[in-house]
């Protein structure tokens, strides 16, 4: 039986990675996401030389020139890009880290399926265009203690996130009990500023009715002209020639206690509170015909006021911090190596992939064993190996850490000194 003479089309395999890439085709079909491709975007030329460059690097380092490697160009662009979108995570991560503490409440974006700030939303259109969060260095505020604090200041009376009203009761002679929840929410049929239409539960802050002044008491009818002397010890005159005048401080100070004497000593009411029921002892007469009271409304911990904002709406987490990729550009010498050496190994992990579909070739009188799971153990080696280095080298740049060493510095620098001889000045 004769041979037969096979006459094949080619006798080189139609997928072989080239010595070089092309620049033309580092385009956003070629690419899985194409953010970083020069379709319109000029910015993005650098992120095209990079990834054209990674093909040469990549055929040297996988030893193109001795023997096929059977990938093409768009995977290594693919991989390249891959690279940078990891690099920017990892970096951004780090960031969240040290910001986050100091952003809670702040704005938030929105974001396309690339992780990029939408052109025209809030936060968009106040950084302007060719701007990003992860290149801010955020201001040092003690966003959560703040926040903490504002908690305690509502429930103390001074201040906080949550407003604050107040109203009055009506009183009728002989009357102790009154519902306070009631009086609210019957007044805010017509005053909706007063309370909250569903009628949630009001929590009582303070109970108190007008007195006089304490300036009218303490001060008499003028207000205190002609009488500003020093009026603890030493009395208004001392002669005709001497007038002594205290400070201001002095007087709010004695006014301010005379006030309390009044509020404490003289009111003659009390009264006692359940379920925001009042009872007012002893049993009211004529007088006073008002008992005023301040209250705020039970609200949901994400609720916020409608004329004031205290950023329940904002960042919230890690997921709301307005931290896009980070452009490539922006990228320093350190990162771009850092994105070099992964897309290589992202390369070996596809080769290894399309090699390990054929394991065995054969040939005539023998076969040929590819080195599909050499290289897929190397790969996923080399990747783990970069992303840990990558995260020790930022966990030990954390702002606290840095603080940390300034500290230590300052430290040391003092203990130098400390055996430096001192000079003496002579004159």
């Amino acid at each position: 039986m004769s041979v037969p003479i096979l006459s094949p089309a080619s006798q080189t395999s139609t997928v072989i990675l080239p010595a070089t890439g092309t620049t033309g085709d580092v385009t956003s079909a070629n690419l899985p996401f194409g953010l970083y491709a020069t379709d319109g975007k000029l910015e993005n030329s650098d992120f095209v030389a990079g990834a054209v460059a990674q093909v040469s690097y990549t055929y040297r380092k996988l030893g193109g020139d001795v023997l096929d490697i059977e990938l093409k160009a768009q995977q290594v662009y693919a991989a390249y890009e891959e690279a940078v979108f990891e690099y920017s995570y990892i970096v951004n991560l780090h960031q969240s880290k040290n910001m986050l503490s100091n952003v809670l409440g702040n704005t938030t974006g929105t974001f396309d399926h690339h992780g990029e700030l939408v052109v025209g939303s809030t936060l968009s259109s106040s950084l302007g265009h060719d701007n990003n969060v992860a290149l801010k260095y955020t201001r040092f505020e003690f966003g959560y203690a703040r926040h903490v604090a504002a908690g305690h200041g509502a429930e103390v009376g001074i201040g906080g996130n949550k407003t604050v009203y107040s109203s009055s009761i009506d009183i009728t002679e002989g009357r102790q009990d009154y519902d306070l929840q009631s009086i609210v929410a019957t007044k805010a049929a017509t005053d909706s500023y007063l309370a909250d239409p569903n009628n949630r539960k009001i929590i009582i802050k303070r109970v108190y009715y007008k007195s006089p002044r304490a300036i009218w008491r303490f001060y008499g009818y003028f207000g205190g002209i002609g009488t500003v002397g020093n009026l603890g010890t030493y009395g208004q005159y001392a002669d005709d020639s001497t007038w002594q005048i205290v400070p201001v401080w002095q007087n709010k100070a004695q006014a301010a206690a005379y006030e309390d004497a009044i509020y404490t000593r003289t009111s003659h009411f009390s009264y006692e509170i359940r379920n925001n029921k009042i009872r007012l002892y002893p049993s009211p007469s004529a007088e006073p015909s008002q008992i005023w009271f301040e209250y705020s409304i039970t609200q949901d911990a994400w609720e916020e006021d409608s004329d004031r904002k205290f950023g329940a709406s904002g960042i919230n987490n890690m997921n709301t911090i307005p931290l896009a990729n980070i452009k490539f550009k922006n990228i320093n010498s350190i990162g771009k190596q850092w994105i070099r050496r992964f897309a290589l190994a992202l390369t070996k992990e596809m080769l290894g992939h399309v090699r390990g579909k054929f394991s065995v070739i054969p040939i005539p009188g023998e076969s040929v064993t590819l080195n599909h799971s050499e290289l897929l153990s190397q790969a996923k080696e080399e990747q783990e190996k970069l992303r840990e280095e990558l995260r020790t080298i930022l966990e030990d740049m954390t702002y606290d850490k840095l603080l940390e060493k300034d500290a230590a510095i300052s430290e040391h620098s003092a203990k130098i000194f400390e055996d430096a001889p001192m000079g003496i000045y002579i004159r």
